[in-house]
């Protein structure tokens, strides 16, 4: 398991730091988050999501891929409500 513990623990605080400003967002139907940051975010979390894919590390394919999803969430609330 060689530090893929550590590796987890980072994903899970990470992920999590994400979730309370997704809620807040989904509730209010508005995102405080500047339109440029969470766009390049979700591109980057998306980008990422595909590299880690293809180098087969899973810690960093669900970080990625649920920051990319928590992020979507986000801008599409900035696009379809302001």
């Amino acid at each position: 398991m060689n530090g893929t513990w550590i590796g987890l623990l980072g994903m899970i605080l990470l992920v999590s730091s994400w979730v309370p400003q997704t809620i807040e967002t989904i509730k209010q139907k508005k995102c405080p988050l500047n339109f440029r940051f969470v766009l390049i975010y979700v591109t980057a979390s998306s980008l990422l999501t595909i590299y880690s894919y293809f180098i087969g590390d899973w810690v960093f394919l669900t970080l990625n891929g649920l920051a990319a999803l928590q992020s979507a969430v986000n801008l599409y609330v900035k696009l379809r409500y302001e």
